[in-house]
């Protein structure tokens, strides 16, 4: 029978630089394939706590499939296969007694595109915590409007909560929809995969806002296309280029000065 991971740290982690929280999530040689095709070769590195981290690359350099191996996305690929190690909060997400359904309840996803189901505003929030929790009609109530609070978005829904449904919000207030829904389960890490590649530009600032709001509380991982927006919300950049981890460090660091010849290359636009 499976289990529910613990997230409980098994040893404090230590601090690997002064205002460095430590990492809540860490790859240990990652390597994944999709059939005979390697995707990513050998990933290493730590994400840290409430913090928010951008995934930066060319298409099909093995962005979203590292994002979707922390919370286990990639088990529903059939073609996919996976080694090496992920470990939240020390424990191996990947061990056979961890069960990956409550693994995505601690570490919530929010898809390029908006998925919001074709229900109220209020049923979309409580999916989840109606699948995961026993909870009272107050207790619900209550979380529903956090959620929706968090994400930015009660003011605007808080009269249509039962009478409109979430296909009927406009497109970056399904995504807010869909973040409220994530967090409505209160996860400690959210995963955002090109969260705005979808959006118009007021819509994009809404969301990168909304995320500096929120990594006061969570730990943020986005991939991103856009260079410019992991220069302006991420605190951490990692560079993959064909499924390698070239160059990970400070935004700051990575964008102005770069270690690796690929990385300058690839932020000054010599390609990708």
């Amino acid at each position: 029978m499976q289990r529910a991971i613990d997230v409980r740290p098994k040893v404090e982690p230590r601090r690997q630089e002064e205002g460095t929280p430590p990492p809540v999530l860490v790859t240990q040689d990652l390597r994944v394939w999709y059939g005979t095709h390697p995707a990513l070769r050998g990933i290493t590195l730590g994400i840290p706590e409430c913090r928010i981290t951008a995934i930066i690359g060319p298409s099909g350099c093995g962005k979203s499939t590292l994002i979707r191996c922390f919370n286990r996305m990639n088990d529903l690929i059939p073609t996919a296969r996976i080694e090496g190690r992920v470990l939240f909060r020390g424990q191996d997400i990947y061990a056979p007694e961890v069960d990956p359904v409550e693994v995505r309840v601690r570490i919530g996803m929010v898809f390029q595109r908006p998925n919001p189901f074709p229900k109220s505003i209020y049923e979309n929030v409580a999916f989840g915590l109606r699948l995961h929790r026993k909870l009272s009609r107050r207790e619900l109530d209550e979380r529903v409007e956090q959620a929706l609070r968090q994400a930015a978005l009660w003011d605007e829904v808080k009269d249509v909560l039962h009478t409109r449904s979430g296909l009927e919000l406009s497109g970056g207030q399904q995504q807010r929809l869909c973040i409220a829904r994530a967090l409505a389960v209160e996860p400690e890490v959210l995963l955002m995969d090109e969260p705005a590649s979808a959006l118009d530009p007021v819509a994009t600032a809404r969301i990168e806002d909304l995320m500096e709001d929120l990594k006061q509380r969570y730990t943020i991982v986005i991939v991103t296309h856009n260079m410019q927006q992991a220069a302006r919300v991420s605190d951490f950049t990692a560079f993959l280029l064909d499924g390698e981890l070239v160059e990970y460090a400070p935004t700051e660091e990575l964008f102005t000065r770069p270690r690796d010849r690929r990385t300058e290359d690839y932020i000054t636009g010599r390609f990708g």
